[in-house]
C-alpha cells in the first residue's frame, strides 16, 4: 500500500481541487443569488426561450439526422469514409468560426440572399430566434448523424439477410428492423443536443439578442458587462446550472438501447435499395449545408489573411499559451485522477472519477460568474482574465479526457501491474518506464481536444477580459461587431487553423512512435 500511496496522492489532490473550483464557483453563485431580487419578466422570458429553442433545435437536429444516417448506412461510394470524418469535425469547429461562415452563407450579404436577389426573392435575415435555431442545427446535424449511424452499424447484417431470404418489402424491413433501433438511439442523442443547446453562449450572443432570442447565457452575460448587477447574473447563473443539472440527469436516465442481436461481423448488405437517387440527394444536401460555410469563410478569408492588424495577432499569442497551458493541465488531471481511481479501492476510485466529471455540471458562464464574484474583491478581472479562462477550460475539457485516459490506464494496470510489482518497480519506475509509453496515443488525443477546445471558446473570457487581454475568438467577435467582415473573415481562418494545428500537433505527437 505505501508503494502506490505516491500514484494515489497526486489524484486525490487533483480531484479534490477540480471539487472544490467547481463546488466552490457554484456556493458562490449561490450566496449571491440569494442577496438579488426576484428575477423579471424578461428573465423569464430568457429562461423560456432557452428550453424551446433547446428542444425545438434538437427535434430539428435528430430530426435530419435520421434520412442522412440511413442513407450514408445503405450506401457505399468513393470518398464514404471522408465524409463521416468530416461529419465529426465540426465538435472541435471553433462556434465563432462556424458562425461567422453561416453569416457568409445566410447573413445579409450572403450567397443566399445574394442568389435570392438575381430571382426576385425577399431579402433573408439569420439574426433572431430562426439564426440561433439554424446555427444549432448546423453545430448538432453531424453530432447526430453520427450517433444514429451508429445504431445502424451495430445492426448485424444476419437481420438483413433474413429479411431479403423472407421477401419482406423495405417498409417492412423499417417497421421490424430500423424502427426499434431509432426507438433506443434517437431520444438519448435528442437529449444529449437539448443539453448542448441549453448552453451554447456563442451563437445566442452573435445571432441572438433582443427580447425574443435571448438565452440565460446570454443574459447572464448582458447582466455582467451592461449592467453590472452582479446578483441577478448569479441569480439567473442559479438557474442555467438547474437547468443543465435536470437536462444532464434526463440525458443519464434514458436506458442504454438493448443490443440488437449478436452477429458473425459480416459485412451488411442490402437487397431493398432501389434506385441511389434519394439516399444521393440527401447526402448532396447534407454535405452542401456542412460544407458552404466553411467553403465561403475560405475564399473570403485568405485573401485578407496577411493583412490582419497587430491587435488580431496579439489576440492569436493570448490564445496560443491559453490553449497550451489549458491543454498541459488537463491532461495532468485526468492522468493523477485515472491512476488514482485504478489503484484504489472501487467505491474511492467512484468518487475520484466523479470529482473530475462535475465539469459537465455546470457550462462555462456558471463556473465563470462564481469566479467573479470570488476574485472580483481581491483582484481586477481583466488582470486575471487569461489564467482563469485557462482553468476553467481545462476543467470544463477534463471529462472528455478522462474517457480517453482512463480506460488506457486500467487496461494497462491489468496487464503489467504483477508483472512490475514482481520485478520491484517503484512507482515513479511505473510511471516513466511502464505507464507513460503506453499512455502516449489518449494522452495526446486529450490534449489535443483540450487545446482546440480552449483555442476557440468564446465564455469566460467575455466576462473578464477587456481589449488588452483579449483572446482571438473575442477578438474575431469584436471584428464582427464593428462590420469589419473581411478582416474578421482573416481572423477567423487564422483561428480555424490554429485550433485544427493544436489538435494535430498534439495527436500526432503522441502517435508518433507509440507502437515501438
Amino acid at each position: 500500500m505505501r508503494a502506490t500511496r505516491p500514484l494515489i496522492l497526486p489524484g486525490l489532490v487533483a480531484g479534490a481541487l477540480v471539487a472544490i473550483l467547481v463546488a466552490g464557483s457554484i456556493v458562490a453563485v449561490l450566496l449571491r443569488a440569494g442577496e438579488a431580487p426576484s428575477l423579471g419578466s424578461a428573465d423569464w422570458a430568457a429562461v423560456r426561450f432557452t428550453l424551446w429553442q433547446a428542444a425545438l433545435s434538437a427535434v430539428l437536429s435528430v430530426g435530419l439526422a435520421i434520412p442522412v444516417a440511413r442513407a450514408l448506412a445503405r450506401r457505399r461510394f468513393p470518398g464514404r469514409g471522408a465524409l463521416i470524418l468530416l461529419v465529426g469535425a465540426p465538435f472541435i469547429l471553433p462556434v465563432i468560426v462556424a458562425i461567422l461562415g453561416l453569416l457568409m452563407v445566410f447573413g445579409r450579404s450572403g450567397w443566399v440572399n445574394e442568389i435570392g436577389a438575381l430571382v426576385g426573392l425577399p431579402q433573408l435575415s439569420i439574426y433572431g430566434v430562426h439564426g440561433v435555431i439554424l446555427a444549432h442545427v448546423f453545430f448538432n446535424l453531424p453530432l447526430a448523424t453520427r450517433l444514429i449511424l451508429q445504431g445502424w452499424q451495430a445492426i448485424p447484417a444476419e437481420r438483413f439477410r433474413l429479411a431479403a431470404s423472407l421477401s419482406m418489402a423495405p417498409r417492412d424491413i423499417a417497421r421490424h428492423i430500423e424502427w426499434p433501433m431509432l426507438k433506443g438511439v434517437v431520444p438519448g442523442a435528442a437529449l444529449v443536443i437539448f443539453l448542448i443547446c441549453t448552453s451554447s453562449f456563442a451563437v445566442a450572443l452573435t445571432l441572438g439578442g433582443g427580447p425574443r432570442a435571448t438565452t440565460i447565457e446570454l443574459a447572464i452575460y448582458q447582466a455582467f458587462r451592461f449592467d453590472f448587477d452582479i446578483g441577478r447574473a448569479a441569480l439567473l447563473a442559479l438557474v442555467q446550472m438547474a437547468v443543465t443539472v435536470a437536462a444532464g440527469l434526463a440525458a443519464f436516465a434514458v436506458p442504454v438501447p438493448d443490443a440488437m442481436g449478436g452477429g458473425l461481423d459480416r459485412v451488411v448488405r442490402r437487397w431493398d435499395l432501389g434506385r441511389p437517387w434519394g439516399d444521393a440527394l440527401v447526402i448532396a444536401l447534407a454535405a452542401l449545408f456542412l460544407l458552404a460555410p466553411l467553403l465561403a469563410l475560405t475564399i473570403r478569408g485568405v485573401p485578407t489573411f496577411t493583412d490582419l492588424p497587430v491587435s488580431v495577432w496579439s489576440a492569436a499569442g493570448r490564445s496560443i499559451w491559453v490553449a497550451a497551458a489549458s491543454a498541459l493541465l488537463c491532461v495532468c488531471l485526468g492522468l493523477a485522477i485515472s491512476v488514482a481511481a485504478a489503484r484504489t479501492g472501487r467505491r474511492r476510485a467512484k468518487g475520484v472519477e466523479l470529482a473530475g466529471m462535475l465539469g459537465l455540471a455546470a457550462s462555462p458562464l456558471v463556473l465563470g460568474t462564481g469566479l467573479f464574484i470570488v476574485t472580483f474583491p481581491f483582484f481586477r478581472p481583466d488582470t486575471v482574465a487569461l489564467p482563469v479562462t485557462a482553468v476553467v477550460n481545462a476543467v470544463l475539457a477534463l471529462p472528455f479526457a478522462l474517457r480517453a485516459i482512463l480506460p488506457a490506464v486500467a487496461r494497462i494496470e491489468g496487464d503489467y501491474r504483477r508483472l512490475a510489482d514482481a520485478l520491484g518497480f517503484g512507482p515513479w519506475a511505473w510511471i516513466w518506464r511502464v505507464l507513460l509509453p503506453r499512455l502516449r496515443r489518449p494522452l495526446g488525443f486529450a490534449g489535443g481536444l483540450a487545446a482546440a477546445l480552449s483555442m476557440g471558446d468564446l465564455g469566460v473570457i467575455a466576462l473578464f477580459a477587456d481589449s488588452e487581454t483579449a483572446t482571438l475568438p473575442l477578438q474575431l467577435y469584436r471584428l464582427m461587431g464593428a462590420y469589419r467582415m473581411d478582416q474578421a473573415g482573416g481572423a477567423a481562418v487564422l483561428l480555424l487553423g490554429l485550433s485544427l494545428l493544436a489538435f494535430w500537433l498534439c495527436d500526432r505527437g503522441g502517435r508518433v512512435d507509440a507502437d515501438t
